[in-house]
C-alpha cells in the first residue's frame, strides 16, 4: 500500500509503502522513496545538553531519550526541515532487553518528532556509545526541497 504524502509548501514527495509480500511493520514502513534529488544526513543527535554534558541520572533512558528529541528537532530546523522530512532513522539503545527498546519507542513515537519515524525505521539495541553514561542516539537522513 503506497501512503502519498506531497508536501505542497516545498513540492517534496515522499512515498512510503510495506510490500504485500513481508510483514506488516507497527508504525514505521519498510520502503520510503524520496522525490528529492538532496538529502540532509545528520549525525547522531546525543543526549547532550548545551553544555556538553550527558542528560538524566545513570540508567535514566528517559530523560536521555527526551534530551536526543530535542537536539534531533533543533538539527532538523537548522537544516531547514521537519519531522516529516526524515526518510531514514536508526535508533540506538544501550540494552539488551526488548521492554527498554519498546519503551524507548514509545516515547519516540509520541513526541513531536514522532513523524520521522514512521519512514524507513531501525531500532537497535548495543552494546555502548561515544559518551560515557550515553544509552540513547538517534541517526536522521532527511529530504531537502529542491
Amino acid at each position: 500500500m503506497f501512503i502519498d504524502r506531497n508536501r505542497r509548501d516545498s513540492g517534496l514527495m515522499i512515498y512510503k509503502f510495506n510490500p504485500p509480500t513481508v510483514h506488516e511493520p507497527d508504525g514505521y514502513s519498510h520502503v520510503t522513496i524520496s522525490s528529492s534529488g538532496r538529502l540532509a544526513h545528520l549525525a547522531g543527535q546525543c543526549p547532550v545538553d548545551l553544555a556538553g554534558e550527558v542528560v538524566g541520572e545513570p540508567g535514566d533512558h528517559d530523560a536521555q531519550t527526551a534530551q536526543v528529541i530535542t537536539n534531533c528537532l533543533a538539527v532538523l530546523t537548522a537544516a531547514g526541515v521537519a519531522p516529516a522530512d526524515v526518510v531514514r532513522s536508526v535508533v540506538y539503545v544501550v540494552s539488551a532487553d526488548s521492554a527498554v527498546l519498546s519503551t524507548v519507542w514509545r516515547q519516540l513515537t509520541a513526541s513531536p518528532l514522532a513523524e520521522a519515524f514512521s519512514t524507513a525505521s531501525t531500532l537497535l539495541g548495543v552494546a555502548s556509545l561515544g559518551y560515557q553514561g550515553q544509552l540513547v542516539e538517534i541517526d536522521l537522513t532527511a529530504a531537502l526541497p529542491d
